[in-house]
């Protein structure tokens, strides 16, 4: 095991930090592969995982404002829906943010 795997094992932080560095000088020979594969895998599922959550929570939010939003505001004099727009407000801000961030990265498409 190499000195950089164990560092991986003891301070993800300083690996990281180290393995940037490798990055930069260009010595890809001293670089823990394994676990850099692992990490950078990790954070394309990440990234998937959030904006298929953002996605449902935005869509469930759209679906509930249309089919329900007249039911509701008919029976509570007081209901406006403020929740459900802020929510979809959100929802769409972070999902933006969330394909820039991909894009400027390019993960994603052009």
């Amino acid at each position: 095991m190499s000195n950089l795997s164990l560092l991986y094992e003891k301070d993800f932080s300083d690996w990281t930090a180290r393995t940037v560095d490798l990055l930069r000088q260009g010595r890809f020979a001293e670089l823990d592969i394994d676990h850099l594969v692992e990490e950078l895998d990790d954070i394309s599922k990440s990234q998937r995982h959030e904006l298929v959550n953002r996605l449902r929570v935005l869509l469930a939010h759209l679906l509930k404002w249309q089919f329900q939003y007249r039911q509701i505001s008919g029976q509570w004099a007081e209901f406006e829906g403020k929740s459900w727009r802020n929510t979809i407000i959100e929802q769409r801000a972070a999902l933006r943010c969330a394909i820039c961030w991909t894009r400027t990265r390019g993960s994603g498409p052009r």
